[in-house]
This record gives structure tokens, sequence and C-alpha cells, in this order.
């Protein structure tokens, strides 16, 4: 195992109009002895059917950020000191909780990083799916289960059915991390966050998830922002990169033009990394 620049697979994307903007978000943490802060002065954007990937170390902000978008940062401690989120013209970061709720899992939805905490250990896997339809389009309990079937179907979860009335424990990391996919996506909505939604899993499951989630974006023509350590993952999924160092953004552009010419040392050291297979 030798380590070797990541290599870009992907052609140049055509730039589209913005579905959501981040213009200079700052996020601290404010805690009894200091204040930390997460989230410094930082801006990005991406558009339907594009994908962005947000890069960086432990720490370095990407969670803190995504989690930004729909308010889910803990407050207390959490205080958003500056910037604005918009998403069809609105900041939300200033709407009030209740429009807000209306637009979580509806029009952007997220995809956690532990689906075992993340899911409700007490509720059937399906129920919980049928959950978001049932909350944001007011349909019938009988139409609501029989879309969570047809998205646990569409991500390929096999046997659907049987796996509607089980419960979380019952399922495999590769299962759980489907059902939170398709529970992301039942209400079908503008703007996925992914974060880090491969970590913990074997690589072939990795690669399963990571094609599910290109191939689903495809077919719903969503704007994808996706959170991850893995420059491997963005070379073969993303259009744009941001990379974020300290809760900043240090760098940011077309995957192939960053990846082939970093001007950052950040970014190089990064890159530089990054573990690759050499043939003998």
């Amino acid at each position: 195992m030798t380590t070797d620049r990541v290599t870009p697979a992907r052609t140049t994307p055509t730039r589209t109009t913005p579905v959501l903007e981040i213009d200079g978000l700052s996020v601290d943490f404010r805690l009894d002895a200091s204040t930390v802060h997460a989230v410094q002065s930082v801006s990005l954007q991406v558009g339907a059917g594009e994908t962005l990937a947000v890069v960086g170390e432990s720490g370095s902000g990407k969670t803190a950020t995504a989690l930004s978008v729909l308010r889910l940062n803990p407050a207390p401690p959490c205080v958003y000191t500056g910037g604005e989120i918009r998403f069809e013209g609105r900041d939300l970061l200033a709407v009030s909780e209740k429009e807000l709720c209306a637009i979580r899992g509806h029009d952007i939805a997220m995809v956690f990083q532990d689906p075992m905490t993340s899911l409700d250990p007490l509720q059937r896997v399906g129920t919980q799916v049928a959950e978001v339809l049932r909350h944001h389009r007011g349909v019938s309990r009988a139409e609501a289960a029989a879309a969570a079937l047809a998205a646990l179907d569409e991500v390929g979860i096999p046997d659907p059915e049987r796996r509607y009335r089980q419960y979380p424990h019952e399922l495999s990391g590769g299962l759980r991390q489907r059902v939170m996919i398709a529970t992301a996506l039942v209400g079908r909505p503008r703007v996925l966050i992914a974060d880090e939604p491969t970590t913990a899993l074997d690589v072939t499951v990795q690669r399963q998830i990571l094609d599910l989630l290109v191939a689903l974006q495809k077919r719903h023509g969503m704007a994808v922002v996706l959170i991850t350590h893995d420059l491997g993952v963005v070379a073969e999924t993303a259009d744009r990169v941001v990379v974020m160092n300290a809760g900043r953004v240090v760098e940011s552009g077309d995957v192939m033009d960053v990846f082939d010419h970093p001007a950052e040392d950040y970014t190089r050291r990064l890159l530089d990394a990054t573990p690759r297979l050499e043939s003998a």
C-alpha cells in the first residue's frame, strides 16, 4: 500500500442554478469555560442534479455546517452568529420553527452518520418511513404504508414486506443505512444532505450505498451535499468539492481542477495522505 494522488474519473459538470446557498455562515458553540468557533464565514452552493462534496479531517466543521442547514445543531450551546442559508429565496436561519418543520424531510432531507442511533429502536422501520408522508402530506395510513413499502423496494432492500415489519436491531448496518435513505427520499426532497453515509460499513456495502445514491439522484434530479473524509468517494461521485479546515473553507472548485491542481497546502496534504493500491 502506497500513497498517491487521487485521480477523478468524472467529466467537468454543467453548472445549474443554485437550489441551496450558504453565504458567510458562522456557528459558535458556547460552553461554560470557552467558546468554540466551529464554522467561520463558510460559503457554498449546490444546484439541482449536482453533487457537492464537503471534505476535511474530523473537527473541520463539515457536520456542523451540514446540520446548520436544518438548524439541527443543539441549542444551547450552538449559536448562529452570522450569514444566511437560503433555500428558494428564504433564509432558513430566519424562518420560524413551524416553517422549518415543513421543510425538514420534505424539501431538504438528511441521511445521518449512524443509522442505529438515528432510527427509533421502538418503532418498526416501515412505520418510520411512512411517518414522513403522514406528517408532510397528510395522506392516509394505507397510502403512506404503500409509499413506504415502495421506497424500501426502490433502495434495494430485499423482501421489503418482511423488512417493513421489522425493528432496526433486526437489520444489518447496510440495510439500516438503506432504510435511512428510503426515509430521506420518500418525500422526494429537492436537496439531500448525506453525512458520511458509508461510515462503519464494509467496503462492499459502501460501494452499494454510493451507487444507490448516484442512481437515485439521477432518477429524481436532486441536489446532493455529500459530507465525507474519503477523497476516493469524492473523485467517483462528486461534481464540485469544498475543502474545510478548522471551520473555514480553504479551497473549492470542480473536482478535477482541485484534485489535479490543488492551490492550498492543506488540500495537497489531504490528497497525498490518500492510500491506494499500486500494481507491482
